[in-house]
């Protein structure tokens, strides 16, 4: 996911392009650039490969001034990693454009282009858009009637930032798919596509929705909406609060972090879908080509993210027909490993740090995978440096130890990976990828109204406040759901939790079911759902107590020794993700009850760096 960064003011606006380049550049980087339109009336630009500090550096040696600029940091969809490929892209010496998503219509529209005398310089899919955008500028002069002109013939995902020689006044912009935040000023006002990018220079902000297009200019701003109406957007001002290193109004960061799960899910999945389906090339500019010759999937990771690998694994195998195997790192790095041919490596981190997980690519790469794919939350981490191709999920910082906006994330991530590989090698049903891409859509909407179930949840967990052990229970693709609350609620109450295929049960654990050892189970309404009534009817039978997170549909009721929480209908693919949202819920409320630590459990730290 690329940086964008704006502004329009009274004042040299270098230093700010730059500042709110740093402050995304979390997110990952393989090159940064910066336009700005300055005294002798020219654009001028500097891009460099790599890290925002050599941009910054290249600007000292090389001072530019102005007014009016735009920058950007990239992350590699079309095009390899060079200076030619970086944004801004120019057309002549009259228009600039930094763009995010993916123009999946690129090619098309390179070759008409090209056929009006156009030259490319780069690579990129953005290159289009410029040349495009100058081309109808000769027709239709005004800089945002040009913009909702040529926007109407980009197909894909675009968060886009354009200015003009010819009207230095005026920044543009336009979101379809891919966010942009316009940040207000006095005499000035910006741009950039996440508001923690401006938070150095204001605290007011103005959230573009899809298909807006933005005029912005120092003492105005107009909005148009995808029908062309003239439309005001609410002004939203932070406070020190809305940092990610202040708790704000939660009492603990995990259950601030719990919160902005609908948040940080639509993020991961701005920008990644095209109108049914998922956009390849969000993987990286070699994805597509990698992923047609995919034959097997081999996942590796630790802890949360090792569960996360497990759910994927049933989505891989019965979605998109591909064989999946899941490893926790720390065993795969010292076993030997017979691999498959076409084989693709994953790696899955929060960090991109763990010890584990960064011994086991490196590993991989002397054993012959196919290639390498890693799902990390830092752009910048050994884990997404060392890989070929990186899917990173937005979740922005996490403070508390135990993760879960990086887990839903996660999901999320390799939700996308399935549908995308299944896509490439054909082996997805007819209508399944437009099916579940619309339902994508809808899910954060989902995890908000699982979030709304906070007060029913905190009721719940005072079963266990005097509690030792707890049994989790799951089949099918919740059983990854369920080692995960498991680990979650002996991670931060200290209560040990255990858990098992519900089918599990008579091979052993049932022999530890009695009414001082509760049960937990997650049910959603699919075809296993009678087989684990079945199930707990075992446990009730021995006198064990049951807290149930079931679906909606599923006619389950409270009874005795029987506690049925209800949870929102969702498409069953996707509910792995919607039923981890109760069970973190859960292991938070008891380890308030319990008086523990909860952000940062004894014996543990949150980036495991050694081994």
């Amino acid at each position: 996911m690329c940086g964008i960064v704006g502004a329009v003011a009274e004042r040299n606006i270098t230093t700010i392009l730059i500042e709110g380049l740093k402050r995304l550049e979390y997110r990952g980087y393989d090159s940064a650039g910066l336009a700005v339109y300055t005294q002798d009336g020219t654009l001028q630009r500097r891009r460099r490969i790599g890290k925002v500090s050599e941009l910054e550096a290249a600007v000292a040696a090389d001072p530019l001034a102005g007014q009016l600029g735009i920058a950007h940091t990239r992350w590699a969809t079309h095009g390899a990693p060079t200076e030619h490929n970086a944004h801004p892209h120019f057309s002549g010496s009259d228009v600039a454009v930094v763009h995010n998503g993916i123009i999946e219509n690129h090619e098309e529209l390179r070759e008409e282009l090209k056929g009006l005398g156009y030259v490319f310089a780069s690579q990129t899919d953005t290159e289009v858009i410029v040349h495009l955008i100058h081309h109808t500028l000769k027709s239709t002069p005004d800089l945002a009637a040009a913009l909702k002109v040529a926007v109407k013939r980009l197909h894909g995902a675009y968060g886009l930032a354009l200015i003009s020689v010819q009207q230095p006044d005026r920044l543009v912009a336009a979101r379809s798919g891919s966010p942009l935040v316009i940040g207000l000023g006095h005499g000035e006002n910006f741009l950039a596509s996440d508001q923690l990018a401006l938070r150095q220079v204001t605290d007011r902000f103005m959230y573009l929705e899809e298909g807006d297009i933005a005029d912005i200019r120092r003492d105005q701003i107009t909005i148009w909406d995808q029908a062309g109406t003239q439309v005001q957007r609410e002004t939203v001002q932070y406070h020190e609060g809305a940092e990610a290193a202040d708790k704000g109004a939660y009492r603990h960061f995990m259950l601030k972090e719990i919160h902005e799960q609908p948040t940080v899910v639509q993020r991961t999945l701005e920008g990644r879908l095209g109108t049914d389906h998922v956009l390849v090339q969000a993987f990286g500019p070699q994805a597509a080509e990698l992923f047609a010759k995919v034959r097997n999937v081999q996942i590796v990771a630790c802890g949360t993210s090792y569960h996360a690998g497990m759910v994927a694994r049933y989505w891989l195998e019965s979605l998109a027909g591909i064989p999946c195997q899941v490893e926790v790192a720390s065993e795969f790095r010292y076993r030997k490993v017979v691999v498959q041919p076409d084989t693709l490596f994953v790696s899955i981190s929060q960090s991109g740090e763990t010890a584990d997980t960064l011994a086991a690519l490196r590993n991989a790469k002397e054993l012959g995978f196919l290639g390498s794919l890693a799902i990390c939350n830092v752009g910048i981490s050994s884990l997404v440096r060392e890989s070929d191709l990186t899917l990173l999920t937005l979740a922005g910082p996490e403070i508390g130890v135990a993760s879960t906006k990086a887990f839903t994330t996660q999901l999320v991530s390799l939700m996308l990976l399935t549908l995308a590989l299944g896509r490439v090698r054909g082996t997805l049903e007819a209508g399944v990828e437009a099916e579940l891409v619309e339902e994508l859509r809808r899910l954060p909407t989902r995890l908000g109204e699982a979030l709304a179930m906070d007060g029913t949840v905190e009721k719940v967990a005072e079963l266990f406040a005097d509690k030792h052990h707890t049994l989790f229970l799951g089949r099918g693709a919740q059983y990854p759901v369920a080692m995960e609350g498991a680990l979650k609620l002996k991670e931060i109450s200290y209560i040990h939790a255990e858990a098992y295929p519900a089918g599990e049960l008579k091979h052993g654990p049932l022999a530890l079911v009695d009414n001082d050892m509760p049960v937990v189970t997650v049910a959603p309404n699919n075809e296993l759902l009678e087989k684990l009534k079945s199930n707990l009817q075992e446990v009730r039978a021995r006198g064990g107590e049951l807290v149930v997170f079931a679906d909606e549909h599923a006619g389950m009721t409270n009874g005795e020794g029987t506690h049925v929480i209800k949870v929102p209908h969702i498409a069953d693919a996707l509910a792995p993700i919607l039923y981890t949202i109760p069970l973190q819920l859960l292991s938070y409320y008891v380890a308030v009850l319990k008086g523990t630590d909860v952000d940062q459990p004894r014996n543990l730290a949150k980036s495991v760096t050694v081994e």
